[in-house]
């Protein structure tokens, strides 16, 4: 028999509410390391709430959010969010940083050494696709979209997180350029075996990128399995999605 994989994030009966809002119902999530969990949903279905809850940006009404087995409440929270890589779709990137000092700034906080730090920096613009030599210097404005994600994801990775939380980053995308950080980012979550929970509306990238999809819908998790195992689903937002998805070469099953 084969080990069981060790568990990254837990959410274990876990509720939230703001302003008297329910956000998130009593959710049971368990991701294994390693692995590429996507959750699915229309706005406003809680996938968002979901990842907040990861690096406590966001604190459960009801229930426990565990991190590596402890409770995301018992953490530092300045030591969890270091142990998080954080991608989002507007990238924030600090605009009077050049591209080498947003990727470094992590590394920095945890007092790396310089020489460290700029190896660090040209390791990580090379694993994204972008010359060190040509886009170390440059600042966030002078880069194109895809670029700034591109540094985006070179930032999360840089102080080499255990987990990577990814909010709709490429949703603002051409296609083109869409369809090339997905083929990238796929390849370079294989290779580095990140814990890797990404949020998405778009059941085409769903599929492309999850060994796992979780399908959100009105602040619950309503259908939860590998993507052949999704597409048995019968539940009608499944099936609503699934009515969207269209096949192409631009995805396969896991």
């Amino acid at each position: 028999m084969s080990p069981s994989p060790e568990i990254a994030v837990e959410f274990r009966n876990v509720s939230c509410q703001i302003n008297r809002r329910t956000l998130l119902s009593n959710l049971h999530l368990t991701i294994n390391q390693g692995e590429a969990l996507v959750l699915l949903g229309r706005s406003g279905s809680g996938k968002t709430t979901t990842l907040k809850l990861i690096n406590q940006l966001l604190v459960p009404t009801q229930g426990q959010v565990l991190v590596n087995n402890h409770p995301t409440t018992e953490w530092d929270t300045i030591k969890l969010r270091r142990r998080i890589g954080y991608v989002i779709q507007e990238i924030g990137l600090f605009p009077h940083f050049s591209v080498g000092q947003n990727i470094a700034l992590v590394p920095s906080l945890e007092k790396w050494t310089q020489t460290r730090i700029e190896a660090r920096v040209y390791e990580m613009l090379n694993l994204v696709g972008l010359d060190p030599e040509k886009f170390a210097q440059r600042y966030p404005h002078q880069l194109s979209g895809g670029q700034r994600q591109r540094v985006g994801v070179a930032r999360a990775l840089a102080a080499d997180p255990p987990i990577l939380l990814m909010d709709e980053p490429f949703g603002a995308l051409d296609p083109i350029t869409r369809l090339e950080l997905q083929q990238q980012f796929r390849h370079l979550q294989r290779q580095l075996g990140k814990t890797l929970i990404f949020v998405t509306h778009d059941i085409q990238e769903a599929f492309f990128l999850g060994t796992r999809i979780g399908l959100m819908y009105e602040g619950k998790l309503v259908v939860l399995g590998t993507p052949k195992e999704f597409l048995q689903s019968q539940h009608p937002e499944a099936l609503a999605f699934i009515a969207c998805l269209h096949t192409g070469d631009n995805w396969e099953l896991n």
